[in-house]
């Protein structure tokens, strides 16, 4: 079997599921739909798939790594640590604006596997990318240089999921992108140095009295 055309029919019906997951939810999304969707038959996808679950777990595993590309790049270009955060949370939202909200219930009760890739990304990949923003912050003076950097980090993986906690922030009283916002700039000036709030403020516009 040719690995170039395996690739890439996996990579198609992956990238088109998960373009219906994000529009309907994982449950709602028949084995059907994603055929009907690519203009191909179901026995098709099976010549790939042994079910759904692997299809999910596929087009999660796609979507993550897109998602850490573009991290890559935007933390590459950013010109401090706080711009890289500010850029990072631009992306945050962008990111939870396309997804179904149910999508994360549904891998958690469905999905077991496609749950464990995303928990694993956020323990290792997100956590990891933390530190370095909080190393990069002390090196450029923004950062108290006195952090306890794993601590922090923990914490700030726990705030990053605190928006989306119903019971603290019911979703008909609160705008997620603004708990959202409001947590990220509670962490940053809690680290930040004098250097490192000024500039929060600049990129905030925002003029405070010394």
């Amino acid at each position: 079997m040719d690995t170039v055309e395996k690739t890439t029919a996996k990579d198609k019906i992956a990238e088109a599921a998960f373009g219906l997951f994000c529009q309907k939810g994982i449950k709602s999304v028949s084995m059907d739909d994603i055929a009907q969707h690519l203009g191909m038959s179901k026995k098709t996808i099976y010549k790939w798939f042994d079910n759904k679950d692997e299809v999910v777990y596929a087009a999660c595993q796609q979507y993550l790594l897109a998602v850490e590309n573009t991290c890559e790049g935007i933390i590459t270009k950013a010109e401090n640590a706080i711009a890289e955060l500010f850029d990072l949370m631009a992306l945050s939202k962008k990111v939870f604006t396309e997804i179904h909200p149910s999508i994360f219930h549904d891998l958690q009760k469905y999905h077991p596997t496609g749950w464990e890739l995303w928990e694993s990304h956020k323990r290792n990949y997100i956590l990891q990318k933390i530190k370095q923003n909080i190393a990069r912050g002390m090196g450029e003076g923004l950062f108290r240089n006195d952090l306890e950097v794993d601590i922090v980090a923990r914490l700030r993986l726990a705030m990053i999921e605190m928006p989306f906690n119903a019971m603290l922030f019911p979703q008909h009283k609160f705008d997620i992108p603004r708990v959202q916002l409001a947590c990220l700039e509670h962490y940053m000036l809690g680290m930040a140095t004098l250097k490192g709030h000024k500039l929060i403020n600049a990129y905030k516009h925002v003029t405070e009295e010394e």
